[in-house]
Order: structure tokens, then sequence, then C-alpha cells
């Protein structure tokens, strides 16, 4: 794989080294994934998506034509972020109430700025004067439910049965538009902090890709 960015590059092949000593069967238990000890690969959804994650050579294979060539094929975050979910992640079953950024504990206040930077302000700038493009590019995500929220909002499965949501408030004459993003309660036990920001940076990827 030829690499363009090193800073992307680094951390990506540290948890590619991490991945060859991972041991498959405790890594499915632990995220209540299937993992096929005879073809060597884990069963795992992204985006509303199946994909193949093949062990111990890291290769994510798309099962649906249309993501052949989707962020998990092409982007070098989207893969590192699917090794730290394979390395590090817990499962939890979430208890179906969510939570803003802020309000997760220990680490919430510590990375908002981040969080803000690169998923409230990007959703906000991509779509807050094109509800109906966001509306439309979030209707073709696998899974997704409209739900009674803001002025337009949209809960869909990130992975594995964690959840996030869209909620959008149009703007006006007297208020600009604006965007809140909610995760359901059981990230906080399953991803570090800033694997929630790239989450919302991922989630956003996609939206955007889906309305080009």
């Amino acid at each position: 794989m030829e690499i363009e960015n090193h800073k992307e590059e680094v951390p990506f092949e540290h948890y590619l080294e991490k991945y060859k000593s991972l041991d498959p069967k405790e890594a499915a238990q632990r995220l209540n994934i299937v993992y096929d000890e005879t073809e060597q690969k884990f069963s795992i959804r992204f985006m509303g998506h199946p994909y193949e994650v093949h062990f111990p050579e890291f290769e994510i294979k798309a099962l649906d034509e249309e993501e052949k060539d989707g962020l998990l094929m092409t982007s070098l975050p989207a893969k590192t972020f699917i090794l730290r979910y394979l390395l590090e992640g817990q499962y939890v079953q979430s208890s179906g109430k969510f939570m803003t950024f802020r309000e997760v504990p220990t680490y919430g206040e510590l990375y908002i700025q981040p969080f803000t930077g690169r998923c409230i302000k990007r959703l906000t700038y991509g779509f807050g004067f094109k509800l109906k493009a966001f509306a439309e590019g979030m209707e073709k995500i696998p899974g997704v439910k409209k739900i009674p929220m803001g002025d337009v909002a949209y809960e869909f499965e990130l992975i594995d049965g964690y959840r996030m949501r869209f909620i959008f408030w149009a703007g006006d004459e007297e208020f600009p538009p604006s965007a809140q993003i909610l995760y359901s309660d059981n990230f906080q036990f399953g991803f570090h902090a800033d694997d929630m920001v790239v989450a919302g940076d991922l989630s956003i990827t996609t939206l955007k890709r889906l309305c080009a």
C-alpha cells in the first residue's frame, strides 16, 4: 500500500504491527462480533454495510458492490479506526440513551475543542444550508431512522451496536443553522475520546460522499 501522508502512516503502521499478535477469538468475544476460524476473518458492519476483515494479514473486503471504493477501502484514518476497534474496543450493550460528546465522563471536556472543530463545525458548515441534501444523503445509509428531534434528524449505526444521531436546526434571519451529534451511551465504554472524534469525522465524510 502506498501511503502519501506520513502523519497518517505512523499510527497505521503501529496498529498494523500490533494486529499481527491479536488473539482473534478473544477480540470477537470482547466485541460481540463473528470470527470465522476456518476463513480467518472477522465480520463487521460499518455505516450499515457488511465487511470482512482478514487476519493475521490485515485486509478489508466490502461485501456490498457499491462499497468496493468506499471509505474503509480507501481511507487510511478509516483503516486505523478499524484496527483500533479490533485491538482495543469493548462492546457494552447500550441502555438506549444517547449523550453529547461533552457529557462523556472524564474526557468529554478535555477533547471538546477538536470534536467541535472536526465534527460539529464541519457538519454545520457542510449541510447547514443544505438540509434537503442532508436528508437525501442520510436516507441512503442502510438501516437509518428518521427521528423527531430538531428540524431534521437521523439515527444510524456507526459500527456493530454503536449508534449515532445527527440533528439539525434550520437557520433564519436572526440565527444561523446549528447541528448536534449524539452518541449511544455505550460509546463511553467501547471507545477512547479520540476514536469518538474520528467516528464523527468518518461518518460526516461518508455522508458527504453519499451527497456527491
